[in-house]
């Protein structure tokens, strides 16, 4: 009788730890962030969104960012083709505009910094040019991005509104590659963002030029609906728009919102 009680309190002891909800892990009750999330920015993003990947994992040890760079245009492209993406951060409000009308944005997209067109030329501008006027030059080898590009689109509006008319020998998918071409000599000179030519170092010469103030390109970013790291999309978009992202952003360049 004394055997079968003992047994009986120790099936019952069993049944009622394994109707027990477990406890919490330490790191789930208090909201350690874990995993990874993939974060598409636009090109000229590339220098300065690096290093806020790599302060934000340090921030959070147990996160991995991993950065897909391309043209605004070519990533709302590739988001709404399927791409697998948690976050989203355009260099024009035009392209965060066209991803959020398919319904893929989560939440309101936040603007975090400013950026303007500014002329890059090699070292020793070759072509002598001084003004935004020079690039109608017949004989200058200009390349400038494409218009459905933002940067593209900047150097529209101020062709319009300066009256003069731009003939580029080609026009580019992203502001990386009219540096590209630059830096490597093809070109004379190339219509990319004051930040790539602060990023570009020595490698180029930067000719700011009044007529840029037309056309201030606004960034925002945003998570994204389909995100499979919800949490962590949002706590990065969160740590793009602070403080200590804000002096990264004003060291590379950019500007306020």
């Amino acid at each position: 009788m004394r055997t079968a009680a003992v047994a009986a309190a120790v099936i019952g002891a069993f049944l009622l730890g394994g109707c027990t909800t477990p406890s919490p892990s330490p790191d789930a009750s208090r909201g350690v962030l874990a995993g990874s999330i993939t974060v598409f920015a636009a090109a000229s993003l590339k220098t300065t969104f690096a290093e806020l990947a790599e302060r934000f994992e340090a921030s959070h040890p147990g996160t991995t960012v991993d950065l897909n760079f391309a043209g605004s245009a070519d990533l709302v492209t590739q988001i709404t083709e399927g791409a697998p993406a948690d976050v989203f951060a355009s260099a024009d409000q035009k392209n965060m505009a066209k991803l959020t009308d398919t319904g893929l944005v989560e939440g309101d997209p936040v603007d975090f910094a400013t950026n303007t067109l500014e002329i890059a030329v090699p070292p020793d501008n070759p072509a002598g040019i001084a003004a935004f006027a020079d690039l109608a030059d017949p004989g200058l080898k200009l390349v400038i991005c494409a218009p459905e590009v933002p940067c593209g689109a900047a150097t529209v509006t101020v062709e319009q509104a300066t009256g003069v008319t731009l003939t580029p020998v080609s026009e580019e998918s992203s502001v990386t590659d009219v540096l590209g071409k630059v830096t490597s000599g093809e070109a004379d000179a190339g219509l990319v963002y004051m930040t790539d030519v602060i990023a570009a170092g020595d490698a180029v010469t930067g000719i700011p030029f009044e007529e840029s103030d037309e056309a201030v390109n606004v960034y925002p970013i945003a998570s994204l609906d389909e995100s499979d790291a919800p949490d962590i999309a949002a706590a990065f978009v969160a740590f793009v728009t602070s403080a200590e992202s804000r002096a990264v952003l004003k060291a590379a360049g950019f500007g306020k919102p």
